[in-house]
């Protein structure tokens, strides 16, 4: 088949590159549903905190059974005793350790195989890592957990997560935020929809004997598996030299026929400024949204029940219960803000500049990070909130800027894989954020602080990360003309027709249905966390 004329019903169950190209006429708004296919499954990384306290009466089912000296390495074995959270969060962990690291790892053989392939594995790896925890749940070995979702799961957000950032980015070289933004808002979004799934799951499966986890993680294996094939079958990519009709081919950055290698990128200052702003933004964001539902329940303690006042430590049960659903509220309107931010502020990049939007990301945090503490200092629940939640929205708005960002410096030939490297920020942030919010809690604490006095110092600390971004973002230049080259070809040179391959006639119905499979269950879930956050509004 020749290459820029490749018939899209022919080539549906093939995975190489060569032939998922599309043939002119193609209608490039089916690309984004795909992504989002992928993404919304792989999202649900973010919800798996909805398995702990489950699992962790998996043995009791009513109460924990608990072994107060129990070693890390003997819960990895144990078959009598119940795991403990702090166990069980291990995976949260190894979920985005690996992700940057295989990430990195496999972007240079995800541009050489096409999303397609890329997305297939991370399916399998995704799938048949829940699969294997399920067996883990099953036989109560948390060793078999670990490997299945944080390891074999790891690769499978890794690889998913990067599937198809380069193949966006080229169908939309007018609306390169935009693209990205659309994608990647379905990873933040993968957990407003699995989260509530999963609960409702474990509710139908449980008996006397069952907290119905593995079950649950059955279910949505096979579902999640449904939906990603889905997307990675629904990949394509455009022909060398394809642009959109009507589009005159300007765009901020370097010139479309000029790129920079995936060997040569972590050469340039660039790389490594862009790594250290991704990273300074992710870390400042992470410790706290990791601590949400118990931050503020600790800064405005009696105030959430109707009690200014009286400490958190004096709440009766009912307290205890309401004061944990406004947490729980709080958490989903962060998630829902997260995934907001992704769409918005990627996409009022592509008219502001890349550079621009993460001065605002830097600037309006240092304000935020101050404000924060600040107003729960006068007790001002709103405006502590509003605060929190744009605080969110550039934690989401980061991830879903830098590709773009990194296209406009590199080109977008090796942007996936260089997409792929710099997520290893991410992992460093994972570990870094929550490791200085933790650590400035437990000394204050010991210090004998609380309510805004004890957070006080978790925020100026993080003022002060958002405010090194900040000068770094303004270090960024241009990468030098010796990293770009005109030498670089994809594929062969495409027929004439296939260099303007705007759909002329869309076809309507196919889009509809691409985009209601991503959007209905994403409403659903918004619809979700939203209900849960109302309780906020009537503080």
């Amino acid at each position: 088949m020749a290459i820029g004329t490749a018939d899209d019903d022919g080539s549906i169950m093939h995975a190489s590159k060569a032939a998922i190209v599309a043939r002119p006429g193609f209608d490039r708004w089916l690309v984004p549903p795909a992504a989002l296919a992928v993404h919304l499954c792989i999202g649900m990384a973010y919800g798996f905190s909805v398995f702990w306290l489950p699992l962790s009466r998996a043995i009791g089912i009513e109460q924990s059974v608990a072994c107060p000296n129990m070693t890390v390495t003997q819960a990895l074995f144990t078959t009598q005793c119940d795991w403990r959270v702090s166990d069980l969060i291990w995976i949260y962990t190894l979920f985005f350790v690996v992700l940057g690291s295989s990430a990195a790892l496999f972007g240079g053989w995800l541009e050489r195989v096409g999303p397609r392939r890329a997305g297939l594995v991370a399916a399998a790896c995704w799938c048949g890592g829940l699969l294997v925890s399920a067996l883990g749940v099953r036989t109560h070995q948390l060793w078999l957990m670990w490997l299945g979702s944080g390891v074999i799961g790891g690769f499978g957000l890794g690889i998913g997560y990067i599937s198809p950032v380069s193949t966006l980015i080229r169908w939309f070289p007018d609306r390169r935020g935009l693209a990205t933004g659309m994608a990647i808002m379905g990873f933040g979004g993968g957990a407003i929809i699995g989260s509530p799934l999963a609960d409702r799951l474990m509710k139908f499966f449980a008996t006397p004997d069952s907290v119905g986890a593995w079950q649950a993680m059955v279910v949505l294996a096979i579902g999640y598996a449904v939906y990603m094939v889905a997307g990675a079958l629904g990949y394509r990519v455009p022909a060398p030299g394809w642009r959109p009709a009507h589009w005159n081919g300007n765009q901020a950055g370097v010139p479309a026929d000029r790129h920079t290698r995936l060997s040569d990128a972590h050469r340039t200052p660039q790389f490594w400024m862009l790594w250290a702003i991704l990273c300074l933004n992710t870390s400042a964001a992470i410790g706290l949204i990791g601590i949400a539902s118990p931050l503020i329940q600790d800064l405005f303690s009696g105030r959430l029940v109707g009690q200014p006042g009286l400490p958190l430590l004096s709440f009766d049960d009912g307290q205890k219960a309401a004061a944990a659903a406004i947490g729980a509220g709080f958490v989903g309107l962060l998630s829902f803000f997260n995934i907001g931010g992704r769409f918005f502020w990627a996409s009022l990049s592509d008219h502001i500049g890349r550079r621009a939007t993460y001065f605002c990301f830097f600037g309006l945090g240092v304000a935020a990070y101050i404000l924060a503490p600040a107003s729960a200092q006068v007790g001002s629940i709103v405006g502590f909130v509003v605060l929190m939640c744009l605080i969110a929205s550039m934690y989401g708005g980061g991830f879903s800027t830098i590709p773009a960002y990194l296209a406009d410096l590199f080109g977008t030939r090796f942007v996936g894989a260089i997409h792929g490297r710099i997520l290893t920020a991410w992992s460093v942030a994972g570990v870094v954020g929550p490791m200085i919010v933790t650590q400035l809690i437990d000394h204050g604490r010991a210090a004998g602080r609380m309510g805004s006095a004890l957070y006080m110092p978790v925020y100026l600390t993080l003022a002060g990360l958002v405010a090194a971004g900040l000068i770094i973002n303004l270090l960024v230049r241009p990468v030098a003309a010796r990293w770009s080259h005109t030498d670089v070809q994809e594929m062969a040179p495409p027929e004439p027709a296939a260099l303007v391959a705007d759909a002329p006639h869309a076809r309507w119905l196919p889009r509809i249905v691409a985009w209601a499979a991503v959007l209905i269950p994403l409403a659903w879930g918004a619809w979700q966390t939203l209900a849960k956050a109302v309780i906020l509004l009537q503080l």
